[in-house]
């Protein structure tokens, strides 16, 4: 429960895609959280998933690896799979480690990815 209450996901259907924006902290605690949250049903369907990062505080390698496993779900989907950007810290962790050169960014939640 204590987790739940640090990593907030919202998840919201637009057209032909699903917008997820979590708020708090994304880490080895929460993200089984985002991990239910992607292999649901409702992220099945959508031609584009949209992770929104902006309200993330902290995000440490076990949340990237569930951003990583939930780019890898869409593609085997055969869905388009964007995020984001987060704050300062998580545009950080994203840079330093690499992983931001493997995801689609998109300056908003509501702007389409290219």
């Amino acid at each position: 429960m204590a987790a739940q209450a640090q990593l907030n996901i919202d998840t919201k259907r637009e057209s032909n895609r699903v917008v997820v924006a979590m708020e708090g902290e994304l880490d080895m605690a929460n993200a089984p959280v985002l991990q239910s949250a992607i292999e649901s049903e409702e992220l099945a369907t959508p031609e584009i998933v949209v992770l929104d990062l902006q309200g993330l505080t902290f995000l440490d390698s076990t949340g990237l690896r569930v951003i990583l496993t939930a780019r890898e779900l869409c593609r085997r989907r055969g869905q388009e799979f964007a995020v984001t950007p987060g704050s300062p810290q998580v545009q950080r962790l994203l840079s330093v480690t690499g992983v931001g050169e493997h995801l689609r960014t998109i300056p908003s939640a509501g702007e389409l990815p290219a």
